[in-house]
């Protein structure tokens, strides 16, 4: 019977053909005006690190003055330098790194290619935990190691475009690459990676593209390569250099990977304990506070999804209720000029459920094909939306997810937008309609 109701439906789009291209216009436009927006949304608000992202925290000390201070504040978002290396040398996780990011001038005649200008890149000043905890793919090599850290040496990772541009993208392991006037030997190179949203430093921006060359945070330190990012100072921290040990400024990132709620629970115990001694000791002045907050807890706190963006959901998806509506009456209006064909139908014997069927499967034979053609103007219309100059608009693609999405979404419409005519089909009288025949 579903073969015969497809032959119906076709034979009723060839018969009424304006109504047919209206209807999947209708469809079309509105799917696409939905699907564009919700793909910006499902790219921006995803899990960056799904298979993890229940493991890993960011980590709050409240390490600021009592000055001001309210029960109810929220700690500083970053850690000092004392704090964060006392957590690090506790190594008290799974994994834990505290990090900066940074820009730092590359000079490609140190790296091997002299016709190149030199230019500044994007660095991340790291622990040597990162690329495992953060699960950064490698191309060639690997990060360095804890011993690397201590010893502050003068190893670099690269990303893969970094890598293309300076080595053409071959094997750079061992090569020499210049930050500003120092050497660093390249140990690894990733590749291509762009995490979204840019989860474990929102300093920079939410959806900013990941660093270019990664070193040891203690190397970066020694030879005052200096940071990028927020910082927030407090107390008599005049004259005294902002990244050094006993500074009172917070300016570091910090996570940790937990991997059972046991964990979760004895680290909280153990930064509440931590930050109780530092109180003791006179560093800290306000009562413990110390917050452990995962991915996702950690970007809806950020807020780090656009409002703008949710808002253009919901008038998306107002305006595909707008072409369903427009949709149902062109139906309708289509139905009731078959009525003489379902009269004589219903004479010979079709029941009221098989008129039901025919008009659903007509329905979303139209879903189907607007569905179609709703996808050729969704990529049209994230091509549209790549040429915005913000951060995320690049990522602004359609996945294989999203596109199913888009197919389901106009299907499910165009049968929902088939209901009401479909029950109209079932109510017309045999009889009437074969006296006007």
């Amino acid at each position: 019977m579903l073969t015969y109701y497809l032959e119906l439906a076709l034979r009723a789009f060839r018969s009424h053909r304006g109504l047919t291209v209206l209807m999947l216009l209708s469809i079309a436009m509105g799917v696409a005006a939905c699907m564009t927006t919700l793909t910006v949304f499902h790219v921006l608000s995803g899990d960056p690190i799904p298979h993890k992202s229940d493991r890993l925290f960011n980590v709050q000390l409240d390490a600021e003055t009592r000055r001001d201070w309210k029960p109810d504040d929220e700690p500083e978002l970053q850690l000092t330098r004392f704090d964060a290396e006392q957590l690090l040398r506790a190594r008290r996780g799974v994994h834990q790194v505290m990090m900066t990011g940074a820009f730092i001038a590359i000079d490609p005649a140190g790296s091997g290619d002299a016709a190149q200008p030199p230019f500044f890149t994007g660095g991340r000043w790291t622990s040597a935990d990162f690329f495992t905890m953060f699960d950064a793919p490698f191309r060639y090599g690997n990060g360095w190691t804890a011993a690397d850290d201590g010893a502050e040496a003068r190893v670099a990772v690269l990303s893969a475009e970094l890598n293309d541009k300076l080595f053409g993208g071959q094997d750079s392991r061992g090569k020499t690459v210049r930050l500003r006037d120092k050497d660093f030997t390249v140990v690894g190179v990733l590749q291509p990676w762009r995490p979204a949203p840019h989860y474990f430093d929102l300093t920079l921006g939410s959806y900013a593209k990941p660093a270019d060359v990664y070193i040891p945070l203690s190397t970066s330190l020694t030879l005052r390569f200096g940071g990028a990012g927020n910082m927030n100072c407090w107390g008599r921290s005049d004259g005294i250099d902002p990244r050094s040990l006993n500074a009172p400024c917070a300016w570091l990132q910090y996570w940790v990977q937990l991997d059972t709620p046991q964990q979760v629970a004895d680290y909280r115990t153990y930064l509440t304990q931590y930050s109780n001694q530092q109180r003791e000791a006179g560093r800290f002045e306000r009562p413990a506070n110390p917050r452990l907050t995962g991915v996702m807890a950690w970007l809806s706190q950020r807020k780090v999804v656009p409002s703008d963006i949710q808002l253009q959901v919901w008038l998306a998806f107002g305006f595909l209720a707008v072409c369903l509506t427009n949709t149902v009456g062109l139906l309708l209006a289509k139905c009731l000029r078959r009525s003489g064909e379902i009269g004589v139908r219903r004479a010979l014997g079709a029941p009221r459920r098989q008129i039901f069927l025919q008009f659903l499967v007509e329905a979303g034979t139209l879903g189907l094909v607007g569905g179609v053609l709703g996808l050729a103007l969704t990529w049209i219309g994230l091509w549209v939306v790549r040429q915005n100059p913000s951060d995320y608009a690049q990522l602004a693609r359609l996945d294989w997810q999203m596109l199913a999405t888009t197919l389901g979404v106009s299907l499910a419409a165009s049968v929902l937008a088939g209901l009401l005519p479909a029950w109209r089909a079932c109510q017309i009288t045999p009889a009437i309609q074969l006296k006007t025949q």
